[in-house]
């Protein structure tokens, strides 16, 4: 494939979503989800696996420091920043346990979860979207086209219109950057 062709697909992505006005709507509905939450005292949680795991680390320190200008912090942590819990559990336990269990100790009802998969399906990420909806949190999933099992588990299901995974994590930044830059500016309205 050309470099021009890969561009292409890239930006045929963003058209699809930019055409939805249903995905539109639910960008908005996730970000005052989290809004609604942060302003509660709550926290964003978020988690993903790999280049899933880096935008999940993109998004909460764009949330916890700062995005477009300089306010208060937010409270959000990816949730596989401390590699000596991460690697702990996965050792004594299972990897498809490491974000489960930090949810069962660090989140609360009013908490919110941002679960990241692009096919939707990966099982450390299910269970933390079981383990979070056993606290009764909000559950905001990240996806690509299909949703995998994430489809019917999410409060709202950001299902990015791509099968091809490099495209759906491009898409997944930029829906997290909408949502920081919503955050930000709705909560520090300048």
């Amino acid at each position: 494939m050309s470099i021009e062709n890969i561009i292409k697909d890239s930006i045929k992505v963003k058209e699809d979503i930019l055409t939805d006005s249903v995905f539109l709507k639910k960008i908005e509905n996730a970000a005052f989800l989290c809004i609604d939450s942060l302003q509660k005292g709550g926290k964003i949680h978020l988690c993903g696996n790999g280049g899933s795991a880096a935008d999940a680390q993109h998004i909460a320190a764009e949330l916890s420091g700062r995005f477009y200008y300089d306010r208060k912090p937010l409270n959000a942590e990816a949730l596989h920043v401390n590699t000596s819990y991460l690697t702990a559990v996965a050792n004594d336990y299972s990897f498809d346990e490491i974000y489960s269990r930090m949810i069962e100790a660090s989140a609360n009802q009013n908490d919110i979860l941002i679960a990241i998969s692009t096919s939707g399906n990966s099982n450390n990420i299910i269970k933390a979207v079981e383990a979070a909806k056993r606290k009764k949190m909000t559950v905001i999933g990240m996806t690509g086209k299909k949703g995998g099992k994430m489809v019917d588990m999410c409060d709202v299901l950001l299902n990015v219109p791509s099968t091809c995974t490099p495209r759906i994590q491009e898409a997944h930044i930029m829906v997290g950057h909408i949502i920081c830059e919503i955050i930000e500016s709705t909560i520090f309205p300048k």
